[in-house]
Protein backbone atom coordinates (compact mmCIF):
# COMPACT_ATOMS: atom_id res chain seq x y z
CA UNK A 1 0.00 0.00 0.00
CA UNK A 2 1.32 3.66 -0.66
CA UNK A 3 0.09 6.75 1.40
CA UNK A 4 -0.14 10.21 0.26
CA UNK A 5 -0.29 13.57 2.33
CA UNK A 6 -3.81 14.88 1.09
CA UNK A 7 -3.81 18.86 -0.28
CA UNK A 8 -2.01 21.09 2.08
CA UNK A 9 -2.88 18.95 5.06
CA UNK A 10 -0.83 16.52 7.58
CA UNK A 11 -3.30 13.69 6.91
CA UNK A 12 -2.12 10.91 5.09
CA UNK A 13 -4.67 8.67 3.80
CA UNK A 14 -3.87 5.03 1.96
CA UNK A 15 -4.15 5.59 -1.93
CA UNK A 16 -6.70 3.27 -1.95
CA UNK A 17 -9.60 3.94 0.46
CA UNK A 18 -12.42 1.59 1.70
CA UNK A 19 -15.49 3.16 0.05
CA UNK A 20 -18.29 2.41 2.27
CA UNK A 21 -21.52 3.05 0.43
CA UNK A 22 -22.50 -0.43 -0.52
CA UNK A 23 -22.22 -1.60 3.13
CA UNK A 24 -25.13 1.02 3.73
CA UNK A 25 -27.64 -1.05 2.20
CA UNK A 26 -29.51 1.17 0.32
CA UNK A 27 -29.58 1.29 -3.29
CA UNK A 28 -26.97 -1.56 -3.40
CA UNK A 29 -29.48 -4.18 -2.97
CA UNK A 30 -29.16 -4.71 0.72
CA UNK A 31 -25.76 -6.37 2.32
CA UNK A 32 -25.20 -8.45 5.36
CA UNK A 33 -24.03 -6.87 8.53
CA UNK A 34 -21.40 -9.73 8.91
CA UNK A 35 -19.82 -9.41 5.33
CA UNK A 36 -19.48 -5.66 5.88
CA UNK A 37 -17.61 -5.76 9.17
CA UNK A 38 -15.47 -8.39 7.68
CA UNK A 39 -14.97 -6.21 4.22
CA UNK A 40 -13.75 -3.37 6.76
CA UNK A 41 -11.85 -5.48 9.15
CA UNK A 42 -9.78 -6.96 6.14
CA UNK A 43 -9.24 -3.66 4.65
CA UNK A 44 -7.30 -2.38 7.94
CA UNK A 45 -5.59 -5.58 7.60
CA UNK A 46 -4.34 -5.11 4.58
CA UNK A 47 -2.82 -1.63 4.86
CA UNK A 48 -5.64 0.01 4.04
CA UNK A 49 -5.71 2.35 6.48
CA UNK A 50 -8.31 5.03 5.40
CA UNK A 51 -12.36 4.73 5.50
CA UNK A 52 -14.68 6.88 3.60
CA UNK A 53 -18.42 6.94 4.77
CA UNK A 54 -21.65 9.41 5.08
CA UNK A 55 -24.55 9.71 6.92
CA UNK A 56 -26.79 9.35 4.02
CA UNK A 57 -25.17 5.55 3.42
CA UNK A 58 -27.82 3.71 4.59
CA UNK A 59 -29.21 6.08 6.83
CA UNK A 60 -26.96 5.84 8.99
CA UNK A 61 -26.12 2.21 9.21
CA UNK A 62 -22.90 2.93 7.25
CA UNK A 63 -21.40 5.48 9.75
CA UNK A 64 -22.79 2.72 12.91
CA UNK A 65 -21.29 -0.63 11.30
CA UNK A 66 -18.15 1.24 11.03
CA UNK A 67 -17.84 2.29 14.15
CA UNK A 68 -18.82 -1.41 15.50
CA UNK A 69 -16.42 -2.67 13.22
CA UNK A 70 -12.88 -0.79 14.40
CA UNK A 71 -13.95 -0.77 17.86
CA UNK A 72 -10.74 -1.28 20.17
CA UNK A 73 -8.64 -1.10 17.22
CA UNK A 74 -5.91 1.79 17.21
CA UNK A 75 -7.85 4.94 16.52
CA UNK A 76 -4.59 6.70 15.80
CA UNK A 77 -3.92 4.34 12.88
CA UNK A 78 -7.09 4.81 11.35
CA UNK A 79 -8.91 7.82 8.96
CA UNK A 80 -12.23 8.69 9.26
CA UNK A 81 -13.44 10.22 6.00
CA UNK A 82 -17.31 11.29 6.73
CA UNK A 83 -20.12 13.96 5.10
CA UNK A 84 -22.65 16.56 5.71
CA UNK A 85 -24.94 18.31 3.91
CA UNK A 86 -27.63 15.40 2.59
CA UNK A 87 -30.43 15.59 5.36
CA UNK A 88 -33.98 13.66 5.85
CA UNK A 89 -34.67 13.54 9.30
CA UNK A 90 -37.69 15.33 10.00
CA UNK A 91 -36.35 18.42 12.32
CA UNK A 92 -34.79 19.20 8.82
CA UNK A 93 -37.90 18.93 6.54
CA UNK A 94 -38.37 21.05 3.63
CA UNK A 95 -35.24 23.04 4.67
CA UNK A 96 -32.52 23.42 2.31
CA UNK A 97 -32.50 22.29 -1.57
CA UNK A 98 -34.65 19.07 -2.70
CA UNK A 99 -32.08 16.55 -4.34
CA UNK A 100 -34.44 13.27 -4.82
CA UNK A 101 -36.60 10.24 -3.41
CA UNK A 102 -34.73 7.54 -1.76
CA UNK A 103 -36.50 4.20 -0.54
CA UNK A 104 -36.00 2.56 2.61
CA UNK A 105 -38.01 -0.18 3.27
CA UNK A 106 -40.02 0.57 0.40
CA UNK A 107 -41.08 3.74 1.72
CA UNK A 108 -40.07 7.05 0.48
CA UNK A 109 -37.89 9.14 1.52
CA UNK A 110 -37.69 12.74 0.60
CA UNK A 111 -33.52 14.13 0.64
CA UNK A 112 -32.42 17.63 0.95
CA UNK A 113 -29.32 19.13 0.03
CA UNK A 114 -28.91 21.83 3.29
CA UNK A 115 -25.14 23.03 4.15
CA UNK A 116 -26.64 25.94 6.79
CA UNK A 117 -24.09 26.06 9.69
CA UNK A 118 -26.05 24.70 12.58
CA UNK A 119 -27.03 21.98 10.72
CA UNK A 120 -24.02 21.17 10.10
CA UNK A 121 -22.71 21.39 14.11
CA UNK A 122 -25.42 18.48 14.78
CA UNK A 123 -24.56 16.13 11.78
CA UNK A 124 -21.56 16.17 13.18
CA UNK A 125 -22.30 15.46 16.82
CA UNK A 126 -24.48 12.26 15.25
CA UNK A 127 -21.77 10.92 12.83
CA UNK A 128 -19.23 11.08 15.83
CA UNK A 129 -21.87 9.10 17.97
CA UNK A 130 -22.34 6.13 15.37
CA UNK A 131 -18.91 6.30 14.44
CA UNK A 132 -17.96 5.65 17.81
CA UNK A 133 -15.14 9.00 18.30
CA UNK A 134 -14.56 12.20 19.65
CA UNK A 135 -13.13 13.65 15.74
CA UNK A 136 -13.32 12.98 12.19
CA UNK A 137 -10.50 12.77 10.49
CA UNK A 138 -11.60 14.50 7.07
CA UNK A 139 -15.27 16.08 6.82
CA UNK A 140 -16.74 16.76 3.25
CA UNK A 141 -19.44 18.21 2.35
CA UNK A 142 -21.60 15.45 0.49
CA UNK A 143 -23.27 17.89 -2.51
CA UNK A 144 -23.53 21.48 -2.63
CA UNK A 145 -26.55 23.39 -1.56
CA UNK A 146 -27.66 26.12 -3.29
CA UNK A 147 -30.13 27.60 -0.70
CA UNK A 148 -26.87 28.23 1.54
CA UNK A 149 -24.47 30.47 0.87
CA UNK A 150 -20.65 28.92 0.69
CA UNK A 151 -19.26 31.43 3.45
CA UNK A 152 -21.87 30.08 6.07
CA UNK A 153 -20.61 26.26 5.03
CA UNK A 154 -16.96 27.32 5.49
CA UNK A 155 -17.51 29.27 8.55
CA UNK A 156 -19.26 25.92 10.16
CA UNK A 157 -15.97 23.77 8.98
CA UNK A 158 -13.82 26.40 10.42
CA UNK A 159 -15.76 26.21 13.97
CA UNK A 160 -15.39 22.58 14.07
CA UNK A 161 -11.67 22.76 13.52
CA UNK A 162 -11.07 25.11 15.95
CA UNK A 163 -13.27 22.68 18.45
CA UNK A 164 -11.40 19.70 17.23
CA UNK A 165 -13.87 17.83 16.03
CA UNK A 166 -12.06 17.53 13.10
CA UNK A 167 -8.40 17.34 11.40
CA UNK A 168 -9.56 18.93 8.00
CA UNK A 169 -12.41 19.76 5.63
CA UNK A 170 -12.85 19.57 1.96
CA UNK A 171 -16.11 19.30 -0.60
CA UNK A 172 -17.75 16.98 -3.03
CA UNK A 173 -18.50 17.38 -6.46
CA UNK A 174 -17.57 21.23 -6.33
CA UNK A 175 -17.13 23.24 -9.60
CA UNK A 176 -13.64 24.88 -10.05
CA UNK A 177 -16.00 28.23 -9.14
CA UNK A 178 -17.32 27.10 -6.26
CA UNK A 179 -13.65 26.21 -5.19
CA UNK A 180 -12.65 29.74 -5.87
CA UNK A 181 -15.31 31.26 -3.52
CA UNK A 182 -14.63 28.62 -0.89
CA UNK A 183 -10.92 29.71 -0.82
CA UNK A 184 -11.96 33.71 -0.09
CA UNK A 185 -12.80 32.29 3.53
CA UNK A 186 -11.41 28.72 3.99
CA UNK A 187 -8.49 26.31 2.93
CA UNK A 188 -10.25 23.00 1.78
CA UNK A 189 -8.15 20.05 2.04
CA UNK A 190 -10.09 18.16 -1.02
CA UNK A 191 -12.70 18.07 -3.40
CA UNK A 192 -14.12 14.53 -3.78
CA UNK A 193 -15.68 13.57 -7.45
CA UNK A 194 -16.57 11.25 -9.69
CA UNK A 195 -13.93 10.45 -11.77
CA UNK A 196 -13.45 6.74 -14.04
CA UNK A 197 -12.19 5.66 -17.43
CA UNK A 198 -15.43 6.32 -18.72
CA UNK A 199 -16.01 9.66 -17.01
CA UNK A 200 -12.60 12.49 -17.27
CA UNK A 201 -14.40 15.53 -17.15
CA UNK A 202 -12.64 16.73 -14.47
CA UNK A 203 -9.58 16.25 -16.76
CA UNK A 204 -9.87 19.85 -18.57
CA UNK A 205 -10.69 22.22 -15.38
CA UNK A 206 -10.81 20.49 -12.11
CA UNK A 207 -7.33 18.45 -12.18
CA UNK A 208 -5.04 21.97 -12.94
CA UNK A 209 -7.25 23.81 -10.38
CA UNK A 210 -6.13 21.07 -7.92
CA UNK A 211 -2.46 20.84 -8.86
CA UNK A 212 -1.97 24.78 -8.94
CA UNK A 213 -3.80 25.59 -5.62
CA UNK A 214 -2.70 22.60 -3.27
CA UNK A 215 -6.07 20.76 -3.12
CA UNK A 216 -6.75 17.13 -2.81
CA UNK A 217 -8.68 15.05 -5.13
CA UNK A 218 -10.94 12.18 -4.16
CA UNK A 219 -12.00 9.92 -6.68
CA UNK A 220 -15.26 8.21 -5.92
CA UNK A 221 -16.56 5.60 -8.66
CA UNK A 222 -13.74 4.91 -9.99
CA UNK A 223 -15.11 1.00 -11.14
CA UNK A 224 -18.36 3.40 -12.57
CA UNK A 225 -20.24 0.88 -9.94
CA UNK A 226 -18.96 -2.10 -11.10
CA UNK A 227 -19.79 -2.19 -14.37
CA UNK A 228 -15.30 -1.80 -15.51
CA UNK A 229 -14.76 -4.87 -13.16
CA UNK A 230 -16.15 -6.93 -16.27
CA UNK A 231 -18.54 -8.82 -13.82
CA UNK A 232 -21.75 -7.37 -15.65
CA UNK A 233 -21.05 -8.81 -19.01
CA UNK A 234 -20.94 -12.41 -17.67
CA UNK A 235 -23.13 -12.31 -15.33
CA UNK A 236 -25.52 -9.57 -15.37
CA UNK A 237 -27.91 -9.92 -12.67
CA UNK A 238 -28.99 -7.43 -10.56
CA UNK A 239 -31.35 -7.12 -7.61
CA UNK A 240 -34.71 -5.10 -8.56
CA UNK A 241 -34.25 -2.08 -6.33
CA UNK A 242 -30.15 -1.75 -7.50
CA UNK A 243 -30.18 1.26 -8.46
CA UNK A 244 -27.41 0.38 -11.25
CA UNK A 245 -30.32 -0.79 -13.24
CA UNK A 246 -30.62 2.49 -14.58
CA UNK A 247 -27.52 3.96 -13.65
CA UNK A 248 -25.46 1.34 -16.28
CA UNK A 249 -27.53 2.94 -19.06
CA UNK A 250 -25.96 6.06 -19.82
CA UNK A 251 -22.88 3.94 -21.29
CA UNK A 252 -22.70 1.82 -24.88
CA UNK A 253 -22.12 -0.77 -23.20
CA UNK A 254 -21.03 -2.48 -26.28
CA UNK A 255 -17.95 -0.38 -26.46
CA UNK A 256 -17.17 -0.63 -22.95
CA UNK A 257 -16.99 -4.27 -22.98
CA UNK A 258 -14.72 -4.58 -26.14
CA UNK A 259 -12.63 -1.85 -23.89
CA UNK A 260 -12.18 -4.32 -21.27
CA UNK A 261 -11.28 -7.20 -23.41
CA UNK A 262 -8.86 -5.47 -25.15
CA UNK A 263 -7.70 -4.41 -21.79
CA UNK A 264 -7.96 -7.63 -19.76
CA UNK A 265 -4.81 -9.67 -21.44
CA UNK A 266 -2.81 -7.11 -19.87
CA UNK A 267 -4.59 -7.51 -16.20
CA UNK A 268 -3.94 -11.18 -16.71
CA UNK A 269 -0.59 -11.23 -17.41
CA UNK A 270 0.84 -9.28 -14.29
CA UNK A 271 -2.04 -12.16 -12.35
CA UNK A 272 -4.63 -9.15 -11.82
CA UNK A 273 -8.12 -8.90 -11.98
CA UNK A 274 -9.53 -6.02 -14.17
CA UNK A 275 -10.90 -4.42 -11.13
CA UNK A 276 -7.25 -4.23 -9.53
CA UNK A 277 -5.60 -3.00 -13.39
CA UNK A 278 -8.53 -0.01 -13.16
CA UNK A 279 -8.12 1.21 -9.74
CA UNK A 280 -3.97 1.68 -10.59
CA UNK A 281 -4.87 3.30 -13.68
CA UNK A 282 -6.77 5.97 -12.11
CA UNK A 283 -4.23 5.85 -9.23
CA UNK A 284 -1.29 7.08 -11.48
CA UNK A 285 -3.66 9.92 -13.58
CA UNK A 286 -2.24 13.19 -12.77
CA UNK A 287 -3.82 15.19 -9.45
CA UNK A 288 -5.44 12.09 -7.94
CA UNK A 289 -4.57 11.60 -4.51
CA UNK A 290 -6.70 8.70 -3.44
CA UNK A 291 -9.30 6.35 -4.92
CA UNK A 292 -12.39 5.09 -3.05
CA UNK A 293 -12.53 1.38 -3.52
CA UNK A 294 -16.06 -0.15 -2.37
CA UNK A 295 -15.94 -3.47 -1.00
CA UNK A 296 -19.13 -6.11 0.61
CA UNK A 297 -17.11 -8.60 1.99
CA UNK A 298 -13.68 -9.82 3.18
CA UNK A 299 -12.40 -10.85 -0.23
CA UNK A 300 -13.53 -8.06 -2.38
CA UNK A 301 -11.93 -5.73 0.22
CA UNK A 302 -8.48 -7.58 -0.27
CA UNK A 303 -8.60 -7.53 -4.14
CA UNK A 304 -8.61 -3.56 -3.24
CA UNK A 305 -5.80 -3.89 -0.94
CA UNK A 306 -3.56 -5.49 -3.71
CA UNK A 307 -4.12 -3.25 -6.28
CA UNK A 308 -0.35 -1.61 -6.15
CA UNK A 309 1.26 -5.28 -5.61
CA UNK A 310 2.22 -4.80 -9.66
CA UNK A 311 3.34 -2.25 -11.64
CA UNK A 312 2.10 -1.25 -15.12
CA UNK A 313 4.96 -0.29 -17.32
CA UNK A 314 4.83 3.22 -19.25
CA UNK A 315 3.69 0.65 -22.86
CA UNK A 316 1.18 -0.63 -21.12
CA UNK A 317 -0.65 2.29 -19.85
CA UNK A 318 -0.08 3.23 -23.27
CA UNK A 319 -2.07 0.72 -24.74
CA UNK A 320 -4.97 1.33 -22.21
CA UNK A 321 -4.72 5.18 -23.15
CA UNK A 322 -4.85 3.96 -27.17
CA UNK A 323 -7.89 2.00 -26.25
CA UNK A 324 -9.86 4.31 -24.07
CA UNK A 325 -9.33 6.37 -27.33
CA UNK A 326 -11.82 3.98 -28.84
CA UNK A 327 -14.66 4.51 -26.66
Amino acid sequence: MEYRTLGNTELKLSTITHGAFAIGGSMWGGNEKKDSIDSIHASLDHGVTSIDTAPFYGFGLSEEIIGEAIKGKDRSNIQLLTKFGLVWDESNAGKGEFFFDAEEGGKKIPVYKYAAKASIIKEVEESLKRLGTDYIDLLQLHWPDNSTSIGETMEALEVLIQQGKIRAAGVSNYSVDQLGEASITFKLASNQVSYSMLNRTIENELVPYALENELGIIVYSPMERGLLTGKYFKESKLKGDDHRNGYFSQFDLAKVKSFLQAIEPIAKSKGATLSQLVLQWTILQPGISVVLAGARNAEQAIANAQALDFKLSEDELRVIDNELLKL
